[in-house]
């Protein structure tokens, strides 16, 4: 019987990627040591990282058709991502992020695009043959609508067995108050540092103690933080931590959080502990840091 896929939905965007030596100053001429776009937003990118782990993946977001359209869904099948559910829209325009990336301290700046293009909606959800997946997870982004598309799998998975439900995550890694009813919903939630930091908390030991009360029972809270590593805390309410596996050269950051977050999710529908979780995802997390995109991480 053919393996259970992991589907997740977001955003997919183009990353125009500008690689320079130190971040441009004001009214100055500046040359890129080099150019290059890449298949980015959050849930594309764990879609890319689950697929390299070798985990059966699809991928659910929105598309403008264009010639980047024509990019993304190349690069899609390159790794090898089910791209079924993905929505065409015309009319609308291709979300973008100009991306400075400096390579004199790893850094990187983001400057976003996306102006009319809809999320996924809970109608085109109901489309989604439920039994082929094992584990759907949630970019947090227009949460009234993901709510209801994660009610339609809780009433899939009180009509199956055990060993037949799905297992819900989020990432709610914006601050915005819309989104912070998803803490609800997930079997797993991923937090990020700046969610955390929204709430007040400066750690994520911090973070997962504070904020477990928001999350379902018997749920996991995960909240990685940079070169801090990550922590996170189940229905034992004991909290386990794992330190950063930085590189001896931080060359590209961007996709770290993503490739955290599939780790974490590949190593938890195996089967292992949240402490193997957490120190996978670090580790190739802190891979990803030390290369370009995200061939060779695993």
């Amino acid at each position: 019987m053919e393996e259970k896929r992991i589907l997740c939905i977001g955003l997919v965007c183009l990353d125009i990627i500008n690689v320079v030596d130190r971040y441009p100053e004001e009214d100055s001429d500046t040359r890129c040591l080099s150019q290059r776009w890449q298949r980015g937003g959050n849930a594309s990118n764990s879609s890319t990282v689950l697929s390299l782990l070798g985990v059966p993946c699809s991928f659910m977001g929105s598309l403008a058709p264009s010639r980047v359209a024509d990019f993304i869904l190349d690069d899609l099948q390159r790794y090898n991502i089910e791209i079924n559910h993905t929505i065409l829209h015309p009319g609308c325009d291709f979300p973008a992020s100009i991306v400075i990336s400096n390579v004199s301290n790893g850094s990187r700046t983001i400057l976003h695009m996306n102006r009319n293009l809809p999320d996924v909606t809970a109608e085109d959800f109901e489309k989604v043959n439920l039994s082929n997946y094992k584990w759907i997870h949630w970019e947090a982004r227009n949460a009234s609508e993901q709510v209801k598309m994660i009610q339609q799998v809780e009433h899939y998975n009180a009509s199956v067995s055990s060993d037949q439900k799905i297992t819900i995550s989020v990432e709610i890694e914006k601050p915005r108050e819309d989104l912070y009813q998803m803490f609800s919903y997930g079997e797993v939630v991923f937090v990020s540092k700046e969610v955390a930091r929204d709430f007040g908390y400066e750690s994520a030991c911090a973070a997962v103690k504070g904020l477990y009360s928001r999350v379902k029972k018997g749920a996991y809270l995960i909240c990685p933080w940079a070169d801090k590593g990550a922590d996170a805390v189940g229905p034992d309410g004991i909290i386990v931590h794992s330190d950063a596996f930085s590189p001896e050269v931080v060359v590209d950051t961007l996709g770290a959080g993503d490739t955290f977050n599939a780790c974490v999710i590949c190593a938890l529908s195996r089967g292992q502990s949240l402490q193997e979780a957490l120190v996978f995802g670090c580790q190739i997390a802190g891979k990803k840091c030390g290369v370009h995109g995200y061939d060779g991480i695993v």
